[in-house]
This record gives C-alpha cells, sequence and structure tokens, in this order.
C-alpha cells in the first residue's frame, strides 16, 4: 500500500528533526542523564515536529541501547514501538476523546505498569480540544503521576490550556521550518525517489507551505504524482494552482503604469487558465509584501528567501512605500472579502480598479512645499500686473451667504524657529480702531509668509489693545485654532509681522472666549472678509491638508 511523503520521510532520530534544535538538544540531553519529566507541552503551528519529536522521545526512554541521546530502532523496543506492536505507547487524539468520561478511563489505565517498555507514554494529540471538566479530570494525574507513566501533550493553540495544566509541564516551542531547510529536505527525498525537481519549483513549494514540513511534503506528493520523473516550474504552478511568478510582475507592471485594460486581461487570463481566485490575491499580497520588504530592508535576501531580490528592487524603484502599504490594505481587505463572497472574481477586479487609480499620497512636508511655491506663483503674477486688471484668483467658487467654519483634524508640523525682525518703537499712538483698519492688511502679509497659520488666526477676533498688548478672542468651537497659533514659532511670526507693519512692538495675548468678562466680549468688534475671499481661503486650508481631513461647518447647523 502506497504511504505518503510525509509518513515515510517522518524523523526517525532527533538529528532528522529539521528546524528545532534547541528543543532537540535539550531533550537529548534529559535521555542521556536519565532526567526524564513526567509531562510534556508540544506547542507551534503544524507540520513543525511536535509529533514526530513526541513519538522519537517515547522511543528514546525506553530504548535498550540509546545512541548519544537517540533511540537505537533496532532494539526489539524500538521496533515493537515503530510497528505499534507494543501498548505501553499511547497516542490519543483529544479532538474525538475529549469528555470527561475519556479522561477517567485514562485514568483508570495509567495506574497499570508497562508490559514491556520502562515507560508508558502516552502522547494526546491537539490537547487543547480537551473540554474544561476533562482537564480538571486530568490535573491530578498530571501533577503526580505514577513513577512509570510520562504524558507528552501536542498542541497548535496552546493560550487555549488552563494555567494550571501549563504550570504542570515542561513546555517546548517548535519554530517555523526554515524555507532553506525545507527546500534542502525535499531536494533529498526528490534524489532518493530519482525524480528530477526544478529548483524553482522547490522554493515554490517552499513558501506555499508556510513553514510547515509535512504541507511541503504533501505538496511535493501531489507533483510527483503528476509527473514521476521531471517536475518543472510550469508543472507546480499549475499543478497547485499557484500564480507564476513572471504573470504576478507583469500584472504589478501594468497596474504601476495605470494600464487598465491590460491589467483586467491579464485577470481574466488567470481565471480562463483555472487560477484559484482566492490564491491568487494571496499571492498577490505575498508579491507586495516582498516589494515593501526590498524597499525597505538593507536585509532582504534574508527575510523573503528568493532569488528575485533584483526584480523586485526594479519595479518598486519608481514606486514610493506608501503606495505599497496602500496596496496591501486594498489587497487585505480584498482577501477577507473575497472568502465570503458569490463572485470573488468581481471583489478582485475591484481591487486591482482601485489599485490603478490610486493617488501617491502627498506627506504634510510635501504640501507645505507644494503650497509656498503656488502662494509665491500668485504673489508674483498679482504684483505684475496693473490696478485695472482683474485680481488672479486661486479658486473661483461659491459659497453661501454665511461664514463658514473650518475645522482641521491634523496637527500643524513644527514649523523652524522664526528669526525675530529688528522694530523700531517710533513712539507714535497706536490704538485699536488702527489696528482693525489695517487688520486685512495685516491678514494679507499673514497669508503671503505662512498660509497655514493664515487659517488660524482668521478665526480670532480683536478685543482690545493697551500696553503694547494685543488680545484676540476666540470661540469656544475654535479651541484647536488657539492652540495652534499658540505655539511659540507660530505666536512670534504673526507678532514679526504687527510689529513691523505699525514699527511698534506689540505682544499678542490669545484666549478664548470663556476666559473674558461677558461685559467686554458683548462689546467686540468682528473682523470678516469678503465670502470671495473666504472661499479662497477655505480652498487652499483644504488643498493644504488633504479633503479627509478638514470638515467645512456653517454657523446654525
Amino acid at each position: 500500500m502506497y504511504q505518503a511523503l510525509y509518513r515515510k520521510y517522518r524523523p526517525k532520530t532527533f538529528d532528522d528533526v529539521l528546524g528545532q534544535e534547541h528543543i532537540t538538544r535539550t531533550l537529548r540531553q534529559q535521555v542521556l542523564k536519565g532526567n526524564i519529566g513526567h509531562a510534556y507541552l508540544f506547542s507551534g503551528t503544524r507540520g513543525t515536529g511536535k509529533t514526530s519529536a513526541a513519538k522519537i522521545l517515547s522511543r528514546a526512554v525506553n530504548c535498550l541501547n540509546p545512541q548519544d541521546g537517540n533511540p537505537c530502532n533496532e532494539c526489539e523496543v524500538c521496533k515493537g514501538i515503530l510497528d505499534e506492536s507494543i501498548m505501553d505507547v499511547i497516542e490519543m487524539d483529544a479532538a474525538s476523546n475529549n469528555s470527561v468520561d475519556d479522561v477517567r478511563e485514562l485514568k483508570e489505565k495509567v495506574i497499570y505498569p508497562p508490559s514491556t517498555a520502562m515507560f508508558k507514554v502516552y502522547i494526546i494529540d491537539e490537547v487543547h480540544m480537551l473540554s474544561k471538566g476533562a482537564f480538571n479530570a486530568l490535573l491530578k494525574t498530571l501533577e503526580e503521576p505514577p513513577k512509570h507513566l510520562i504524558f507528552i501533550l501536542a498542541t497548535t493553540e496552546p493560550e487555549k490550556l488552563p494555567q494550571t495544566i501549563l504550570s504542570r509541564c515542561q513546555r517546548f516551542d517548535f519554530k517555523r521550518i526554515t524555507n532553506k531547510d525545507i527546500v534542502e529536505n525535499m531536494r533529498k527525498i526528490a534524489s532518493d525517489l530519482e525524480v528530477n525537481i526544478d529548483k524553482e519549483a522547490l522554493e515554490l513549494i517552499a513558501r506555499n507551505s508556510d513553514g510547515a514540513m509535512r504541507d511541503a511534503l504533501s505538496l511535493l506528493d501531489q507533483c510527483i504524482s503528476f509527473n514521476d520523473e521531471n517536475i518543472t516550474y510550469e508543472d507546480s504552478t499549475n499543478i497547485l494552482g499557484i500564480a507564476n511568478k513572471y504573470l504576478l510582475f507583469e500584472l504589478v507592471d501594468n497596474i504601476k503604469n495605470r494600464n487598465l485594460d491590460k491589467s483586467l486581461l491579464k485577470i481574466d487570463e488567470i481565471i480562463q487558465d483555472g487560477k484559484d481566485i482566492n490564491q491568487f490575491i494571496k499571492d498577490l499580497i505575498r508579491h507586495f509584501r516582498d516589494l515593501m520588504v526590498t524597499k525597505t530592508s538593507k536585509n532582504s535576501a534574508e527575510i523573503i528567501e528568493s532569488e528575485d531580490i533584483e526584480e523586485y528592487a526594479l519595479q518598486n524603484k519608481d514606486m514610493s512605500l506608501e503606495y505599497i502599504l496602500d496596496a496591501l490594505e486594498v489587497l487585505s481587505d480584498a482577501e477577507t472579502k473575497a472568502k465570503w463572497a458569490t463572485q470573488p472574481r468581481i471583489i478582485l477586479e475591484m481591487a486591482v480598479v482601485k489599485l490603478v487609480s490610486l493617488e501617491k499620497k502627498l506627506t504634510l512636508e510635501e504640501r507645505v512645499e507644494r503650497l509656498e511655491k503656488g502662494i509665491r506663483s500668485v504673489d508674483t503674477v498679482e504684483n505684475k500686473e496693473t490696478s485695472k486688471a482683474p485680481k488672479t484668483k486661486i479658486v473661483e467658487k461659491k459659497m453661501a451667504a454665511q461664514k463658514p467654519k473650518v475645522q482641521i483634524s491634523e496637527e500643524i508640523s513644527s514649523e523652524k524657529p522664526v528669526e525675530k525682525a529688528n522694530v523700531t518703537d517710533d513712539e507714535s499712538v497706536l490704538t485699536l480702531d488702527m489696528i482693525q483698519n489695517d487688520w486685512k492688511k495685516i491678514l494679507q502679509s499673514i497669508k503671503s509668509r505662512k498660509i497655514n497659520i493664515y487659517a488660524l488666526i482668521i478665526e480670532g477676533q480683536l478685543i482690545s489693545y493697551g500696553n503694547n498688548v494685543l488680545t484676540i478672542v476666540y470661540d469656544d468651537e475654535f479651541g484647536f485654532h488657539k492652540q495652534a497659533v499658540s505655539q511659540p514659532q507660530n505666536k512670534e511670526l504673526v507678532e514679526e509681522i504687527i510689529s513691523k507693519h505699525f514699527n511698534k512692538k506689540v505682544i499678542l495675548d490669545f484666549k478664548m472666549k470663556s476666559e473674558i468678562p461677558s461685559s467686554l466680549g458683548n462689546n467686540k468688534e468682528v473682523i470678516k472678509n469678503s465670502n470671495e475671499e473666504e472661499s479662497e481661503v477655505v480652498q487652499e486650508v483644504i488643498d493644504f491638508f488633504g479633503q479627509d481631513l478638514v470638515k467645512i461647518q456653517r454657523e446654525g447647523e
């Protein structure tokens, strides 16, 4: 009868267990020194060698002629355990034997000594499936078992085990097996079976096994069934339903170049070839993940374990990291939706359309630089035009009669400290009325220097001036504006502009409406700009911070 590869090539000694040196070395030393524990917990993802290590340990502790901590696999006891003719090693599946009655039956049997071997060993697989009552029934036996008894518990979900169980076991965590070890092991097996298989095919199988040797051997078994003489990379992609890497590179190139027609045609080609759509989305996510790693890491070759590093680096050369991260987010969302969709093809096509139309997001620094360049160019044009010519408008947009309130949900980035200008006080008299009369000119000067500070100061209201202190008040809903403009670098800039305008040192004092006397607040004058200027300001703020960060709210709403 044919035996699956993962069973036929199951490790026979601790030395054969791949990628778990930290565990096998400890177990070998315990066998050599006779320091055997009464309860072990082997935890880790599927296919990493938990059950294999448990079986090796069960033979090693009972072997009549152990070899450096390993079972000899030649003595009577080892052979009996291997062919399951000795009943002193019992394997129990907790998934199907998880009731209290099952554990009580086990407790009744463990009191009897082994018939042939030195130790009676119970291997309980998927132990996290036991019920709460079963765990409680097992506690006392696990804590104080008979001297001839050893428990080996195996699980993929140790977090589901009660602390009372965990504290009574020696715990060993099995790691995922590296792709390098998986490829090397499969190469040895293929050589033993006299099967020629391409290196690219082995690497493809290893990448899709997710660190599980059993999964890799199952995929290899499937490929060998297709062709037991020569397996190519194309054969492996067709058999396993995995997208060809060259096809992925071509599709991503089409997406990057914003060629939607070619991208959709490529998806149609993939589907016509019978590729699984959910698997293809996973392959596409993995591809963008590799692009992200090669974009950000100096040791990408060690992380993605691929020989296509140069191809990834070449493809992501003109792709921003923000774009790659956004693409991963779009594809991850598509993967979740496609699992439950009746037509996953549409989900995939929607994701590709989003990727093609995905715009590069500007950082705050880039927005500031772009905005400042735009303001300088507009000011240059306005200065050159005659007074008779109509002024150039940045934005022409209809505004409602009521004054809008601009609320910004993003903090202003820190500016470089403003150099204080030397202001000569001409000892002239300065009043609040004089400041109010020139306030529009001052606002324009602020706007030409820093549009973001202009957006903050325009919501303030001039309330009083005396002893060189100008008090500006904000309504309660503009607390953010007051806090932001009060930052030293912003406050100093406004003070500099006002002081230079009047040739007099002016100090600003920003307050909230609730902080001033009601009599003074009721008499304050509000400086308003025309609707046209407000439209210009609102649009500039939207351009600066982004549409998604600005909310327009009108009074009374």
